[in-house]
């Protein structure tokens, strides 16, 4: 389980401390897949960072009794003057797995030749999701942070990510982040739509998506004409 105890996240700005989540409680339970909406800049990303202790909070506790992977296709852990080889060595190191088997499976689901062999630092960003993606795949865990990951790559990859994560870890828990409708109503059991620093929590995908919408400015008169909408 994953505990949130009244935390909150600032960030410096030239006008004084912004409040980007304020006062946030939340508990993801194991096998949840939690789907998370909001207007850009609403504290999506913050949120998974926090969870992730890629980043502390600046109020509040969080609470871990699961294992929680780093963002998918997040690739700030990297260092740049090391190899893609090298870098699955190092996380493999840091996990206690074996190295060999991994590398190849990093390999072969990124798709990245010759590059594995070639700095970080010389990657698109692309490449260095590709790689982060494959890396979280080699390692087990309870719970995976999911920050628009299927955004990377054509079809085919993103297909072979879906089944990666929707198929071979279906009882894993998830929080994903996401823009897409389809996306998430079809993987989430519940909903958070951030809201001025602080989430509402949904069931009902329909019933969040219409308050999204309205956030966004487009709202639907009912939630029948939104429904039809995204036929």
């Amino acid at each position: 389980m994953i505990r949130l105890t009244s935390v909150c996240k600032d960030y410096p700005t030239k006008a004084g401390p912004r409040r980007v989540l304020n006062n946030i409680n939340l508990t993801i339970k194991p096998g949840e897949r939690v789907g998370i909406l909001g207007q850009n800049g609403a504290g999506k990303s913050t949120l998974i960072r926090l969870i992730s202790g890629a980043e502390p909070p600046t109020l509040g506790k969080i609470e871990r009794n699961m294992s929680v992977s780093w963002p998918l296709a997040f690739s700030g852990g990297f260092q740049g003057s090391l190899t893609g080889t090298d870098n699955v060595r190092f996380i493999c190191r840091i996990y206690g797995v074996d190295f060999e088997p991994r590398l190849q499976f990093v390999k072969e689901f990124s798709e990245l030749g010759i590059y594995m062999d070639e700095p970080v630092a010389t990657y698109s960003s692309g490449m260095r999701a590709r790689l982060a993606f494959g890396i979280s795949m080699t390692i087990d865990f309870d719970c995976y942070l999911i920050d628009e990951v299927l955004a990377v790559g054509d079809a085919r990859f993103k297909e072979r990510c879906r089944i990666e994560l929707f198929e071979k870890r279906r009882h894993k828990s998830m929080l994903i982040v996401s823009h897409s409708h389809r996306y998430l109503k079809g993987n989430c059991d519940r909903f958070l739509l951030f809201r001025d620093g602080r989430i509402e929590e949904h069931d009902d995908f329909n019933e969040v998506y219409f308050r999204y919408k309205a956030l966004l400015g487009e709202a639907f008169e009912t939630k029948e004409q939104m429904v039809a909408a995204m036929q």
